[in-house]
């Protein structure tokens, strides 16, 4: 294993490229569609300028931005997912992409300052081994009252230490299923390999933080928080597995959506 953490996930992400872009396409999978992305557009406020899409991966988000009007500056530090990402339909070009890892500071100042109505990053700042040179820089890359929305797997309830658990229990006489999560680390920051994907090529790096974290270097760049959901399947969405998540676990949120707002 590569010792720096950062290139080991770039490395990785490398290499998962072309399955990442084979099960995400055009339209994405149900952590996307059902959990992300409807939060995600309703704490979008702003439907012209230019938005700052970061992580985007294969351009699954960047592409769902142009479609709402605007022109949209994209980067990933994989360069293979930005060459699947330039592979695919660009909405009246209104997409520019870019290789520039999130953890280089100079690089993202380069966009433009003051130059972004909005910044989003779906799914991706726990794969960042940095973020405090992204969080120092948004403020500066945005325009006066603009918003960072962002999307995380839940830091407490869907980490790498966490376990899905089913359990039958007696209900004062009646007999049921409980389908529930253990979570064994949260406080203290951790990183661990692990699968975003079955059978994906290569683990990747998970960079795992408590809430608290994200939320005070927020607030320490200028920031206040105005928008948060936490996100759940409903309890009638199908499971892709056995103890997958899905409708089992409607109680428990696998993922949360913030709008940070620069003041």
């Amino acid at each position: 294993m590569n010792n720096n953490p950062n290139q080991f996930t770039r490395d990785a992400w490398e290499a998962n490229a072309q399955a990442w872009d084979a099960r995400m396409g055009d339209e994405g999978n149900d952590f996307f569609n059902v959990l992300c992305w409807p939060a995600m557009l309703a704490l979008l406020e702003a439907t012209t300028g230019r938005f700052l899409d970061i992580a985007c991966g294969n351009g699954l988000t960047s592409r769902r931005l142009a479609a709402l009007g605007v022109r949209v500056t994209a980067f990933d530090f994989s360069a293979n997912l930005i060459e699947f990402a330039r592979s695919r339909p660009n909405p009246e070009s209104r997409i520019e992409y870019h290789v520039i890892d999130a953890t280089d500071e100079a690089a993202l100042l380069a966009l433009g300052e003051g130059q972004f109505e909005a910044a989003l990053s779906n799914m991706a700042l726990f794969d960042m081994a940095e973020l405090e040179p992204l969080f120092r820089a948004l403020p500066r890359l945005l325009k006066p009252n603009g918003t960072f929305v962002f999307s995380l797997a839940h830091p407490a309830f869907n980490n790498a230490s966490t376990v899905h658990v089913v359990e039958e229990v007696d209900d004062e006489g009646e007999i049921k299923t409980v389908y529930s999560v253990k979570t064994s680390r949260y406080m203290t920051h951790f990183q661990a390999k692990g699968l975003a994907l079955r059978n994906q090529p290569q683990p990747q790096m998970y960079f795992e933080r408590p809430l608290q974290y994200y939320l005070n270097l927020g607030f320490q760049n200028g920031f206040v928080l105005d928008g948060f959901e936490e996100r759940a399947f409903p309890r009638n969405h199908p499971q892709t597995s056995l103890l997958g998540w899905g409708g089992k676990f409607s109680e428990i949120p696998p993922a949360l959506v913030a709008r940070f707002r620069k003041t």
